[in-house]
């Protein structure tokens, strides 16, 4: 029962999170792709954990062959295989000028109907496809290589390869292809981001060939990359999580040193007490980057292959009126 409540709760507050973003500065993200999302990333993390798939079907509450045929319809077409139903549909779509949806859904027919027109809804939402007419009417065409490219000079090249520079610091080494499918980025955005990184002197490439990153500093203030101290921040939360309910079955690590901790301070303006917790933030700032400005200074000096661990120390401070919703 405990197990279940701390599930639910973390389900609510990672939905609010996913809402926030979703309407962040007034952007309406398309999440018609988020539920099933969820459940073959989840199916994959629990088989990961060496589950088996009948076990992880009833942790659904679905029957095994109920079980594999949504995670084998989420992960390939079944009329398309080899390649998922998203990019078996668009692919489609790219062929030609124009499509109707009664020929989308007749090519895709093997296929649930349902799923493959929240794909196609989610493909109009992102902008890689275009719509005419409505209901049984509406049509589709693939934006073309012009509109292609008209839109991506409107995303932030600087944010991918702010995302891309956390996840290989935090991930260790990864492959191009690696890195793009992790992201979900086309590949070839990836290999430019990955390029510039590189010309930085940020990233390298290993033995194999893989792209690896030494260190990662996000300055404070830094609009391009807030998106990847979001995730940096709250995969570090994850991972504390997870490896601390790990060591609560089979302890081996002082508990002291993994984990966290809340503390929240009831404040009026005048408060003798007031510019010290306000504070915190900043104080706390301050010292870290002082630790870890002595730390790559000796690191740099003794070489990085005596390193053995990588400690992730995460905090965050927020400011809530008492009328106002906390969520």
């Amino acid at each position: 029962m405990q197990t279940r409540f701390i599930i639910d709760a973390v389900v609510q507050q990672t939905t609010i999170l996913i809402a926030e973003l979703a309407t962040a500065a007034g952007v309406r993200a398309p999440l018609s792709h988020v539920a099933n999302q969820v459940f073959l990333e989840l199916a994959h993390a629990i088989e990961a954990q060496g589950v088996p798939r009948k076990v992880a079907a009833d942790m659904f509450g679905l029957a095994l062959r109920s079980y594999q045929l949504k995670v084998q319809r989420l992960e390939e077409s079944a009329t398309d295989r080899d390649r998922s139903l998203w990019e078996a549909v668009y692919a489609f779509v790219g062929e030609g000028t124009l499509h109707s949806r009664a020929e989308i859904l007749t090519r895709f027919r093997h296929d649930d109907g349902a799923s493959v027109r929240s794909i196609l809804n989610d493909l109009v939402e992102t902008g890689l496809v275009f719509q005419t007419g409505s209901g049984h009417g509406a049509a589709y065409r693939a934006a073309s290589d012009e509109e292609m490219a008209a839109m991506a000079s409107k995303v932030d090249a600087q944010a991918a390869r702010w995302v891309i520079w956390v996840t290989l610091y935090r991930s260790g080494a990864m492959s191009m292809k690696g890195l793009a499918s992790a992201l979900n980025l086309d590949e070839e955005s990836t290999a430019g981001a990955l390029e510039l990184l590189v010309n930085e002197g940020i990233a390298s490439t290993n033995d194999d060939g893989d792209y690896q990153c030494e260190r990662c500093h996000i300055p404070v203030g830094e609009t391009a990359g807030w998106g990847a101290a979001v995730i940096d921040h709250f995969r570090a939360l994850v991972v504390a999580m997870g490896i601390k309910l790990r060591e609560q079955q089979n302890p081996t690590l002082p508990a002291e040193i993994i984990g966290g901790s809340t503390y929240s301070f009831d404040l009026y303006d005048g408060h003798p007490e007031e510019k010290e917790v306000l504070g915190l933030l900043a104080t706390t700032r301050e010292r870290l980057s002082k630790i870890r400005g002595r730390v790559s200074a000796h690191n740099d000096t003794v070489g990085r292959s005596k390193i053995e661990r990588k400690i992730t120390f995460y905090f965050g401070q927020s400011v809530v009126g008492v009328d106002e919703p906390s969520t």
